[in-house]
């Protein structure tokens, strides 16, 4: 088990987190959690506002979770939290003869999914995978486990451990300083189980996970 940065060639953006604070209210927040069109491809205040396909975004990623990893072209990958299946794409460009797969909760997502990934698409929540023991090279998870109560999210990554037989990554909503901490609550609108650093620590040894990780800080 790892902290480290598998995410650093994901474009980042300036984010405006003090008018997004003063603007978001519960009621955004319930209806970004349905995770419908709103969340993927409504307004900014529910959620990603716009959410599309390019190139930029996961290329070089999934490049570097090939080489990190030493990932076989073989390789069987899952990403639970797919969305509408950009970084499995991708995988699959990268990587022909890997099989790949993916899990989401929302049903707009996997309407909506590239045509290559939907095939291989499930709907589902992380906290119950529907897929057997050991069955994965690589398991990611980024910005999805921390959307679960925090019972649930314990569930999700065990989970996630279970599924793997070699490798897994995940990336959760984080502060290391009470700033960050502001910062993230006046961001996020799906978030349930966002956490100290040393807490998801804690929580990754209290599951038995031992897989990689890294952290989302609102900045």
């Amino acid at each position: 088990m790892a902290e480290v940065n598998l995410m650093q060639f994901y474009p980042h953006s300036k984010r405006p987190i003090e008018s997004r604070g003063q603007m978001v209210t519960d009621e955004d927040k319930a209806i970004a959690r349905q995770f419908g069109k709103d969340y993927f491809d409504g307004s900014r205040m529910h959620g990603y506002g716009g959410y599309s396909y390019h190139p930029r975004f996961w290329t070089d990623t999934v490049r570097h979770f090939k080489d990190y990893y030493h990932l076989p072209d073989n390789a069987s990958i899952l990403d639970v939290g797919c969305g509408k299946g950009f970084m499995l794409h991708d995988f699959k460009l990268l990587m022909p003869d890997a099989t790949v797969a993916g899990i989401d909760i929302s049903e707009y997502a996997y309407k909506n999914a590239m045509d290559d990934i939907k095939p291989v698409m499930k709907i589902g929540n992380a906290k119950e995978l529907p897929y057997p023991n050991n069955s994965f090279d690589l398991v990611t998870a980024i910005n999805t486990v921390h959307n679960l109560p925090l019972d649930e999210c314990k569930q999700a990554i065990q989970e996630i451990q279970r599924v793997s037989r070699a490798h897994a990554f995940l990336v959760v909503d984080a502060w290391r300083t009470e700033e960050e901490r502001e910062k993230l609550y006046k961001w996020v609108v799906t978030c349930m189980s966002a956490m100290h650093i040393d807490g998801w620590k804690k929580l990754f040894e209290e599951v038995a996970y031992i897989g990689d990780y890294y952290w989302f800080i609102a900045e």
